[in-house]
């Protein structure tokens, strides 16, 4: 079982710690998500301060559904929505550490100036907006780097090195930028197929060789219910047994739609520490 190695990430001057896994509570704020979401003042308020209660360190909070096929909203709306969702967030939690799931690098500067978010999101890794990395660097402000792009090697050893060596070069070209808080998502479901998805959940410990904090974000995705056969809402239970099998490699941030059955993991692995 690997142990948890500690990190720290600035956030907006001071250091949050990553020595304990925590969760970062889900809130789409988008009609048309694969799975779950809110949308309104009032359902918004209420979904955020449940999560709160039930133990979220963060909450992520996106306009625009990343779900296999999808239609992004333009520019503009992306942005509407996101106001409208932000604004409740801060009436509701205004000290709240807030992540925007964007991979626009002008709704994440608006994010971050308007309304004090403090990390942003990319599940495109800078693919989607090549401006992206140049803005997070000006913003100061941690980021989550995820891997999005499809996988050529098919054996065991040669996937993780493909990851390995695609990842690195990024997070160089982030730290010849001046970004000093990257954390790294695997990007299960995003350009993968389903072996390469489990191959690269088998060997989540190697992914520590790039030192970074890891984000493991496979809550009701494909790689469970395609798996299982069943759909996204029948995917609670995998998604505890892979949230299980993550924290037991040393995950660090678990990005969960159901935050109290995360905190569980968490709890309970903390039990079984070396």
């Amino acid at each position: 079982m690997s142990r948890t190695i500690p990190y720290s990430i600035n956030l907006g001057g001071e250091l949050f710690s990553l020595e304990e896994p925590v969760t970062m509570g889900i809130l789409n704020a988008t009609p048309d998500s694969f799975y779950q979401h809110h949308e309104g003042a009032d359902a918004i308020r209420l979904h955020i301060r449940e999560m709160l209660d039930e133990g979220a360190s963060m909450l992520d909070v996106g306009a625009c559904s990343t779900r296999p096929g999808f239609t992004p909203p333009d520019e503009k709306e992306e942005m509407r929505r996101l106001r409208e969702a932000l604004t409740a967030v801060r009436r509701e939690a205004p000290d709240a550490i807030l992540s925007v799931d964007t991979f626009r690098a002008n709704v994440a500067g608006m994010c971050v100036e308007e309304f004090g978010v403090q990390i942003v999101n990319d599940i495109s890794g800078g693919e989607f907006d090549k401006d992206m990395f140049h803005t997070v660097a000006e913003l100061h402000v941690p980021y989550v780097l995820t891997h999005n792009k499809s996988i050529s090697a098919e054996g065991e050893q040669e996937v993780v090195s493909e990851f390995l060596r695609e990842m690195g070069r990024k997070v160089e070209e982030l730290h010849e930028l001046g970004v000093c808080d990257i954390i790294l998502d695997p990007g299960f479901g995003f350009g993968k197929t389903l072996e390469q998805n489990y191959i690269i959940m088998r060997n989540l410990e190697v992914l520590h060789e790039l030192n970074l904090p890891l984000l493991v974000g496979v809550s009701h995705k494909s790689m469970i219910y395609k798996l299982l056969g069943t759909t996204p809402g029948e995917a609670l239970n995998g998604t505890t047994v892979l949230h299980t099998v993550a924290l037991q490699k040393g995950a660090h941030i678990l990005r969960a739609h159901e935050v109290r059955e995360a905190m569980e993991c968490i709890i309970i692995n903390s039990k079984f520490k070396d």
